[in-house]
Formats: C-alpha cells, structure tokens, sequence
C-alpha cells in the first residue's frame, strides 16, 4: 500500500514540476529536467540486474550508446519520429543485451563486471571506426525548433523521457512483485542454492539483461536530438557507468524506489553544480556520497527508512518511570 501510495505520489510530483515548468517560462528546467529523468531510467534499468539480481553491471554506457546511434544511423537513412526510434534503440539494445549475457551470464562477480566493461570498449572502437555514423569525428542531428502542441523541441523531449521514466519505473514495480522478481531474489541471495532447488537462474539473468539494456538503450535514443552533437565521447562517458550505479546504492538495490530516490537526489545535484560551480565537479559530489552512504547506510536511503519504521517505540522514547504509589506498582 505504501509504494502504491509512493507510485502514484511520484506521478502527481512530475506533473506538478512540468507544469510549474511552463509557467515559469524558462526552457532551462526542461533541459536539466531532462537529465533527471534520464537518469532515472538509467538507474531503475541498471538496478533490475545490479540490485534484484546481484550482477554488476559496468557496460551502461555502451547500451546508452547503441539506442543513440540507433538514431544517428536512422536519421542518416530517413529521419523517423522520437517514439519510432525509441522502440529501434531499445530493439537494437535488446538483441546486444540478449548476445552479451548468453556469453557472458556464465561469469560471475568481478568476472562479469569486467567483461560488461570491455563490452563498452569494444562497442566504443566500433563506433569510432564506423564512418557512416560520423566516426571520431561525431555526426550532427538537425532538430525542430518547436514541435505542436509543446512548443519548444525540448519540452517534447522532457514529456518523452517522463513518460519513459514512468513505464521503466513501472515495469520495475512489476517485476519486483512478480514471480520474476522472487526468482532475482534468489540468483541475488544465493545463487547455488537457486540452482540446487531447480530455479531456472541462467533464463532468469537472461531477462533480466535483456530487459536491462532494452530500457538503457531507449534512455539513449533521443539523447542525439538532445544535445545536437554526438561523438563517442559524449556516449561512452564513465560518467553514465558511475552514475547509473551509485544512484541506486545511494537510494538503496533492493526496491524499484531507490533507484528514483537516488537519481532524483543525484541528478539534481549535478545540475546545480553544474550551474553553480562546473560539471568538472560531478563525479566529485558522486564520490562524496557513495562514501558517506557507504559508512553510514551500506543499505542505502531505503535501508535508513526500514531500519527507522522497524525499531520498536522504546528505541524512540525512554521507558516512562513508574509510579510508586500507582495501585499495583511494584514496591
């Protein structure tokens, strides 16, 4: 009942930031907005194989990438409308994501961290190399100045990624109270165990994978009209592999709201700072936290807020002393 509550609060929040968006007129809100959400999905896609399922997951930049040069190479062919190329991206993620955990699935810790690592580099020569979508030398996306009934090309992108924040949130809401989401649990908890009682964990990470990078390959879809002007750099950055993980440790692996809490509480510092002080400093703040967290709430925000709602009432109040001369009062 909370996190129904929690939902459909989160829902009213977004509305209510996009509407006191256009009425302050200022187009700014909508391009950090943006990144927020961006983050968002990120974060909740990252965590569906990082924090139900246990596997570490550093390649977040390279299905970012692909959904985006999914666009790039679309538009070089015959420019399609942002919701087409979402699904495109999240296709073309989907079968990479697919490919690379019936490869790779079979590893396990800091094996298949590393492995999801040279993914992304392997990806990242690929591109450079490929001339078609501008190479090393990065490609330009020419976007509509307005598009009906928003107005302004960048307010069409926010409501797009809001809406894409809402259905990756969704769909990790489902999962984790599905008979899916208690068959991550076990692969999470203990994975030999699974196994041993017949969980098929192989099929299950195979999912979670595919579903994983599907939803981070669609975050990088509109990315291209985003910004303009993409090259590898832009794409591969370790910012979205560090970001996508610290997000959701800070907000805490184990629920699909750590993952929002976390972005929302990140993000949105980054922008400020960005503003304020320079993007230089982002994976500076991000280091801080994940260093506080990792001391004071090794569980995450979530963590902190369980523990809390779970202590007894004495833990918060001290006994209340007893009379002496109340009727049956001890002497």
């Amino acid at each position: 009942m909370r996190s129904d509550l929690f939902f459909i609060i989160c829902l009213l929040i977004g509305g209510a930031v996009f509407a006191a968006a256009v009425a302050l007129n200022n187009d700014y809100y909508f391009f950090a907005g943006y990144v927020v959400l961006q983050y968002v999905v990120l974060s909740t896609a990252w965590n569906i194989l990082g924090g139900y399922c246990g596997y570490v997951n550093f390649g977040t930049a390279a299905f970012f990438a692909l959904g985006a040069y999914t666009t790039v190479a679309i538009y070089k062919l015959y420019p399609l409308p942002i919701p087409l190329l979402l699904v495109a991206g999240g296709a073309v993620s989907v079968i990479v994501g697919f490919g690379m955990g019936y490869l790779t699935l079979r590893l396990r810790g800091a094996f298949f961290a590393i492995a999801t690592l040279a993914l992304a580099v392997v990806l990242q020569t690929l591109i450079v190399n490929w001339d078609f979508v501008g190479g090393s030398r990065g490609a330009y996306i020419v976007r509509p100045e307005a598009i009906a009934p928003f107005g302004n090309y960048v307010r069409y992108l926010f409501m797009v990624m809001l809406v894409l924040a809402a259905a990756a949130v969704t769909i990790a809401r489902l999962i984790e109270r599905s008979r899916l989401g208690y068959g991550f649990a076990t692969i999470r908890d203990d994975e030999l165990a699974a196994e041993a009682s017949g969980v098929p964990t192989l099929r299950l990470k195979l999912i979670a994978t595919t579903i994983s990078g599907g939803l981070m390959g669609m975050a990088g879809a509109p990315f291209p009209y985003y910004i303009g002007y993409l090259q590898p750099s832009s794409t591969f950055g370790f910012d979205y592999a560090v970001n996508s993980i610290a997000m959701p440790l800070i907000g805490g692996t184990t629920s699909w709201v750590g993952p929002v809490i976390g972005a929302i509480l990140l993000a949105s510092l980054q922008q400020i700072a960005t503003v304020t002080i320079s993007s230089a400093v982002n994976l500076l703040i991000v280091g801080i936290l994940l260093v506080v967290f990792v001391i004071v709430a090794p569980n995450g925000i979530i963590g902190l807020v369980h523990t809390y709602l779970q202590r007894k009432p004495d833990d918060f109040v001290g006994r209340r002393p007893v009379k002496t001369d109340a009727p049956g009062a001890p002497p």
